[in-house]
């Protein structure tokens, strides 16, 4: 039996905003909510949520933990997580919100890179991706 969708609350229907902020479906289809604990995910959401248009962000590590309510070896492990997993970039003080058409592993990115969180040179990831081309 298919499920006939219908508005339950017309005066609250979700509208873009003109500060409109997105999570991918691809976060649940491609099971990255698995991959990551509910502490990776927190701070995924309010990346996401904070990041300009092309996913960037500055806040701060203590001001993270403070909004996310996390001890310091908590709020680490999580961005851990989400470099790992191939949803964020982080070279002190930015954050970046990738795109998950292409996982960092994927591109080629060294594996200290994808472990540490920081960021390898764009250069080094295009060639890599290109096959030595760039």
């Amino acid at each position: 039996m298919k499920i006939k969708k219908h508005i339950l609350c017309p005066e609250r229907l979700r509208r873009i905003p003109r500060q409109f902020s997105w999570i991918d479906q691809r976060v649940v289809r491609d099971r990255y909510l698995q991959r990551c604990d509910h502490a990776a995910l927190a701070l995924y959401l309010v990346l996401v949520t904070v990041s300009d248009i092309e996913g960037l962000s500055y806040y701060s590590d203590t001001s993270l933990q403070r909004m996310l309510a996390m001890e310091p070896a908590q709020f680490l492990s999580a961005r851990v997580q989400l470099c790992q997993n191939g949803l964020i970039v982080y070279d002190k003080p930015l954050y970046q919100v990738l795109s998950l058409e292409l996982s960092l592993e994927g591109a080629g990115v060294p594996e200290p890179a994808v472990r540490t969180g920081h960021a390898a040179p764009v250069g080094e990831i295009l060639r890599r991706i290109l096959g030595g081309v760039a």
